[in-house]
């Protein structure tokens, strides 16, 4: 009590005041600090199908059909369907639509969505939502278990049987709830930059100093040294190969056929690395047509080896380089290895009027009717889906597309340049 009390018989009237609370010492910069209140919403969203309207319907009034329970922002919720309505005063003129609390809880705020899909693909949707806009109240507050938020009059049901919101007896509701949660966020009082991770860099220099290798791969009287460990890891082909039941007997060297060294060299770059190598470095070309072939290839390698994100990569590059010259081969390709986004590109390439003429002229495309006939009835049902049917009609007229016997026929080399 000391510190409130004032000195009697003193010269001095004023309180005794502890040094502590005095102000800064000379030449001390005053201490701030800053905090942040950060209110939000965790959402969480469930779709509810509502199968056999019609033998629901004259269930009574306030009796429902409820969702299964769902969570959203750390409670439970569910869905109720009224098909008779929740209220005696509606006399079942109406259908009603609740969300409620699941779960313990209490004066839960939340926002709330709920929309009545719209079958005919029309998307015109009957939503009521509170996402999005201003609420003079502010969210809506749930006092305990079993608070509902909904409409009592959420559609006449005269109206709502003859809508395109009831097809095949059933409704699409999809409910979203949006748990508002506040919380203070202090002063960071650390700042520390982590690198990004160079685990690639780790691997491609194991690649690249060859230590501790433990096996060999010959491809086109090249050598490779390389780790079992990470070529098994890498592919499920590699790992039967070297751990499998049926793996080679001759583990110290291993020969690749059908292929070449740069490809394989370029697959290696991939599986050490996770990345594209340069394919004007490995092949030595800077050359457009000598990167689109050995990108091919690539493909096709990693088709092989069951690379798949190397496939998809390799997909992706030869649709960014279809040209006249190269869609032949490309579309071949995509159909000998199931790459069906890069098949759909080079065919809608190919049918185009301005382009078709011009492919089939290439050596590539003498080509794709020898490897790959029957993708020729695919190439004309494009055509004709763009209409041109005199372009269609012209295909089969001046430059049949079945050709000669198309497996009596010797196979060209591809060139594509």
């Amino acid at each position: 009590m000391g510190s409130s009390r004032a000195f009697r018989g003193g010269t001095s009237d004023r309180p005794f005041v502890s040094a502590s609370l005095q102000s800064s010492a000379p030449g001390q910069q005053p201490t701030e600090t800053t905090s942040t209140s950060v209110t939000e919403t965790v959402n969480g969203s469930h779709h509810f199908k509502i199968s056999g309207y019609s033998l629901i319907k004259g269930m009574g009034v306030g009796k429902y059909a409820a969702s299964d329970t769902f969570r959203a922002g750390g409670y439970d919720w569910a869905i109720y369907f009224y098909p008779d309505g929740k209220s005696e005063e509606d006399r079942a003129s109406y259908v009603s639509l609740f969300v409620a609390l699941a779960s313990d809880g209490t004066d839960v705020r939340a926002l709330f969505e709920l929309t009545l899909l719209d079958q005919s693909g029309k998307e015109r949707h009957k939503i009521h939502t509170h996402f999005g806009r201003t609420l003079e109240s502010g969210p809506y507050t749930l006092k305990y278990r079993g608070s509902m938020w909904g409409y009592k009059r959420f559609f006449k049901r005269t109206a709502l049987e003859t809508s395109d919101y009831l097809k095949d007896d059933c409704l699409l509701v999809n409910c979203t709830v949006g748990v508002v949660r506040s919380f203070t966020e202090g002063p960071k009082i650390y700042t520390i930059r982590v690198p990004l991770s160079n685990i690639a860099q780790h691997f491609g220099q194991l690649l690249h100093s060859e230590e501790a290798t433990d096996v060999s791969f010959e491809v086109d009287d090249e050598i490779f040294h390389v780790h079992k460990l990470v070529l098994a890891a890498r592919s499920p082909v590699f790992r039967a190969q070297l751990f499998g039941p049926m793996k080679d007997s001759n583990m110290r060297c291993l020969k690749v056929e059908d292929m070449e060294a740069l490809v394989f060299k370029a697959l290696l770059h991939f599986i050490y690395w996770d990345s594209l190598p340069d394919l004007e470095e490995v092949t030595g070309l800077n050359s457009k047509c000598a990167s689109t072939l050995m990108t091919q290839h690539l493909l096709a390698a990693a088709d092989r080896y069951a690379v798949d994100r190397l496939k998809l990569l390799c997909e992706a590059k030869l649709c960014e380089d279809v040209t006249i010259n190269t869609v032949a081969t490309t579309l071949a390709l995509a159909e000998q290895h199931h790459c069906f986004q890069l098949k759909s590109v080079c065919l809608k390439f190919v049918a185009s009027p301005e382009n078709l003429r011009a492919v089939m002229q290439t050596e590539g495309f003498e080509y794709l009717k020898v490897s790959c006939p029957s993708i020729l009835t695919e190439l004309l049902r494009y055509v004709a889906k763009r209409g041109r049917t005199s372009a269609a009609s012209s295909v089969y007229a001046g430059d049949e597309l079945d050709g000669t016997d198309a497996y009596g026929r010797r196979v060209r080399p591809r060139n594509i340049c």
